[in-house]
């Protein structure tokens, strides 16, 4: 969903198809919607989100921008999902909150706008772009001096495997099939070496736990299925 260079047009596709009822907390983003809470906790309890100017990338519908803003950040989301970005921008008229949405690719805005943002979110993307690393790059050119990244996505193991693909996709049907791919999934080790090479210094890797019965999620140290991670650009 990133630019226009590293760029699945199938996932764009995929994820649009989905926008009419991304707001709709029983719909397929459901798991978006029980997830939201932890992940913005996650990244409140690390960066002061009263006035900060926070980017999401692949934003969606804005479940993410949306929660941000409602703590107090100045937020952009940027997504290449056409239909996504426009069901974002009319939430925005039911919420009454202020997000600047634009349909825009990862490096467009790093280009744009280098070196401009207090934190920069990238949730559920990175296993979905060709280049993962190129993305990571232009994460780390947003941001600022002494900010912080936040990344979630999903572990390459047999337990990631069973619980998103085969148990969500195939037995439960929660998503629709097609949505991962498991060869794309990277571990943490993985990310960690291109946070590195971008520049930035790892942090903190917490496991995301989720329960689909109960629809409760929380942080553990169990990192094999969905992980959150943070990195700081130094100053």
């Amino acid at each position: 969903m990133q630019t226009t260079h590293n760029v699945s047009h199938d996932e764009i596709a995929r994820f649009d198809k989905l926008a009419s009822r991304w707001w709709d907390p029983d719909g397929e983003s459901r798991p978006l919607h029980d997830l939201n809470p932890v992940r913005t906790a996650y990244v409140a309890a690390r960066v002061a989100l009263k006035g900060a100017r926070v980017a999401d990338v692949g934003c969606g519908g804005g479940l993410l921008s949306e929660a941000l803003a409602r703590a107090g950040a100045d937020v952009v989301g940027i997504d290449l999902g056409l239909k996504v970005i426009e069901i974002a921008r009319l939430h925005l008229h039911e919420s009454n909150l202020k997000v600047d949405y634009r349909k825009q690719s990862s490096a467009e805005l790093a280009a744009a706008e280098p070196a401009s943002f207090d934190a920069v979110c990238c949730m559920e993307l990175i296993e979905h772009v060709p280049d993962p690393a190129a993305l990571v790059q232009d994460l780390a050119a947003m941001l600022k001096p002494g900010a912080y990244l936040f990344m979630s996505t999903l572990n390459r193991t047999p337990a990631a495997f069973g619980a998103a693909i085969l148990a969500a996709e195939y037995v439960t049907r929660m998503l629709p099939r097609g949505t991962h791919h498991y060869a794309q999934f990277l571990k943490p080790s993985e990310l960690a070496r291109l946070l590195r090479q971008a520049g930035l210094e790892l942090e903190d890797v917490s496991g995301l736990g989720y329960n689909p019965v109960n629809r409760k999620a929380w942080l553990s140290r169990f990192t094999a299925v969905n992980y959150l991670l943070c990195a700081r650009k130094p100053l």
